[in-house]
């Protein structure tokens, strides 16, 4: 394990009062009120040094943070979701990875501008935000002129957003469920309804609608939103709120991707993908309530 000292004085307000929120840990939603400056995890299972699965160009993402260089995707391990669907399960679920300095995350965020990347992209970067605002100040400090791009689940705390102002250029929220039940039985957060509507609203007041410079995001908002079957995901009432509550431009990947892994299986509800039909009745909506849908 590695030290988790915090050298204060390097750092701004801002990466000190994100770390103060780790010791009792608040960062999120859960409050899970460990004291993760000294080593012990709550619901994540990660420690305040964060653990990276991976670094790299990302040709899959979103083509508006693709561009011709890929997104610079950095995946950290952990989770503040307990999807039992999750595709990424060895990451989140498992924490496969290895621990990285807030010196040695810095090195990798300005590696993947020497890579030639559109952006900087933190994957599940909630429960270990502190860290990444303060490699941020030293990356930035050293030459990185990259937007950054916040690609969360959803499950965040307003709280913790406002202190990101400033910090994060696009914001990629998932907007998982509509329904409590639906969010409580299958990713053990029955407040992720209301609590990811009130964490996009905080991210569009801060960023706005998803500008672009030749095709590729700058800045703004972009929701997505995985189509599961049986409308268990609530896509209607979660594109109603966009377009009446957030903005009636609102950028949405409305992902089609859906297909049962990790404990998906013993949950009969979502143990096949979801039809075609169902897919393009939600992309249909969308349209026709006026986002922005993505390609």
């Amino acid at each position: 394990m590695m030290s988790s000292a915090f050298d204060f004085e390097r750092f701004s307000k801002r990466a000190r009062a994100l770390w103060d929120l780790m010791d009792p840990c608040v960062l999120c939603p859960r409050r899970c009120g460990v004291s993760r400056g000294k080593g012990r995890t709550g619901f994540c299972g990660i420690g305040d040094i964060p653990v990276v699965s991976s670094v790299g160009p990302h040709f899959g993402e979103e083509s508006e943070l693709v561009g011709s260089g890929g997104s610079g995707t950095i995946f950290f391990a952990g989770c503040n979701l307990g999807c039992v669907f999750c595709q990424n399960y060895d990451i989140s679920h498992e924490r496969r990875g290895r621990e990285l300095t807030i010196e040695q995350l810095a090195l990798s965020m300005l590696r993947l501008q020497d890579y030639g990347c559109m952006n900087v992209n933190w994957v599940t970067p909630t429960h270990v935000v502190a860290a990444i605002t303060a490699a941020l100040e030293l990356a930035r400090k050293q030459g990185l002129t990259l937007p950054t791009v916040y690609n969360t689940g959803g499950y965040d705390s307003v709280e913790t957003l406002k202190l990101l102002e400033g910090a994060v250029d696009i914001y990629m929220p998932d907007m998982k469920y509509a329904d409590s039940d639906v969010a409580g039985r299958l990713s053990g957060a029955a407040d992720y309804p209301q609590v990811s509507r009130e964490a996009v609203k905080e991210m569009h007041r801060q960023v706005g609608d998803l500008r672009t410079d030749s095709g590729v995001a700058v800045r703004g908002l972009l929701v997505r939103h995985l189509v599961l079957p049986e409308n268990l995901a609530g896509s209607f009432d979660v594109i109603d709120f966009l377009s009446e509550q957030i903005s009636g431009r609102t950028s949405i990947n409305v992902m089609g991707q859906y297909r049962p892994c990790y404990k998906a299986a013993s949950y009969s509800e979502i143990r096949r993908r979801p039809y075609a039909e169902e897919i393009e009745s939600v992309r249909r909506y969308a349209i026709a309530k006026g986002l922005n849908v993505l390609r």
